[in-house]
């Protein structure tokens, strides 16, 4: 079994303000007012989640990265 080397996540528009990131592979979602703080969070999110788990069980290699995927919306003319 290949073992992954990165987590994904995706950050979006919150529905009234600020931004949410949702992992894809690890239940972790989390909220911030700036994109500076919804990543900070995110990343705190990500570390307390995998604190003692064995990251094997999650198909995950010992030190995985958090790649981040934004979604916005086109402004039209």
């Amino acid at each position: 079994m290949s073992l992954q080397h990165t987590i994904k996540a995706v950050i979006r528009s919150g529905e009234q303000s600020g931004y949410v990131a949702e992992c894809v592979e690890i239940p972790v979602v989390t909220q911030g007012a700036t994109l500076d703080e919804v990543i900070a969070h995110l990343k705190e999110a990500v570390e307390l989640q995998l604190e003692g788990e064995d990251l094997g069980q999650w198909g995950l290699s010992p030190r995985p990265m958090v790649v981040v995927t934004m979604e916005v919306e086109p402004a039209y003319a």
